[in-house]
């Protein structure tokens, strides 16, 4: 199936035509999807005339939504990129490309193409639309790391973050997949770390990311980590041992008698909250003796 921009002079009547060429990429990430070298070029001419410049944020987002919930969204990107669109629309994940990132064979890995991979794993792993969207922007603090420390990316959460936040306003995205954005910004690295870590930090972070309040963002994160490590060359068909850990870790933690717990600190919250904490580090001690360390030597 392939796709060009209509020429009629009644087209444009009958669609505003930056919206037609955000259709006309979305429909390649549809199956069998595709744009042919011509009408790519055409975008491109238009793109660099202006024609997205005056384009409502709120209209761009809902195309890029219907590619993203496609069968492989990284074919709209792509279009995106090649046309310069990308360019005017998400200039924070365009700036990706080139930014090299480690990995294991090869050793390092363009951060650009990698997120268009992770995007596609979300797609096969039928992920909501939050996941695909947090898919494509955790990584954007990255795009300006200081030379000299690459492929490492320090203190790129601190860039990502107020990134991640214009794009959610500028696209009037629903505040949950910002949230879940901004927590993959925080926490994807520090999952594929868990096998790492010692049974207290691990409840720590069961705390932090909210798993006990919020546990379909927490499932979704997991998705997430599982689909940026599975997006890693040589790792498509790997299992991610940490999801599996952390959801172990965390069914342990449920079975607690928080109420009980609580009752006995009723004067005393900050007590309470610690021996909550170290109820829940020794809960996830006994649950991960063994898938702990089978986790890790499966990484």
């Amino acid at each position: 199936m392939s796709f060009q921009l209509p020429r009629s002079p009644i087209a444009p009547l009958l669609v505003n035509p930056a919206v037609n060429l955000l259709r006309i990429a979305a429909a390649a990430a549809s199956q069998d999807g595709e744009v042919d070298r011509e009408t790519i070029a055409l975008m491109r001419r238009q793109v660099a005339e202006g024609l997205l410049a005056d384009l409502d944020p709120a209209q761009a987002w809902a195309e890029l939504a219907n590619g993203l919930m496609s069968d492989a969204p990284s074919r709209m990107l792509w279009v995106l990129r090649e046309s310069r669109a990308l360019q005017v629309l998400l200039p924070e994940l365009d700036a990706l490309f080139g930014m090299p990132q480690s990995a294991d064979d090869p050793p390092t890995v363009d951060i650009g193409e990698h997120q268009f991979r992770v995007v596609d794993e979300a797609a096969r792993r039928q992920a909501p639309l939050a996941v695909r969207f947090a898919a494509l922007l955790y990584n954007v603090g990255k795009s300006d790391s200081p030379p000299e420390h690459l492929p490492a990316h320090y203190r790129h959460m601190e860039r990502g973050l107020p990134r991640i936040e214009a794009i959610a306003e500028r696209f009037r995205v629903p505040p949950e997949f910002r949230d879940l954005a901004v927590l993959a910004l925080l926490e994807v690295e520090r999952v594929h770390r868990a096998a790492e870590m010692r049974a207290g930090s691990i409840a720590a972070m069961l705390e932090r990311v909210d798993a006990f309040g919020q546990p379909q963002r927490f499932d979704w994160l997991m998705l997430l980590c599982t689909c940026d490590f599975r997006a890693y060359p040589g790792r498509a068909t790997r299992s991610y041992p940490k999801a599996a850990m952390l959801a172990a870790a965390l069914d342990a933690c449920k079975v607690l008698d928080e109420a009980a717990l609580r009752a006995n600190y009723e004067d005393d919250p900050a007590g309470a909250t610690d021996a909550l904490l170290e109820a829940r580090a020794a809960a996830v001690a006994r649950a991960l003796r063994s898938e702990r360390w089978a986790g890790q030597a499966a990484d």
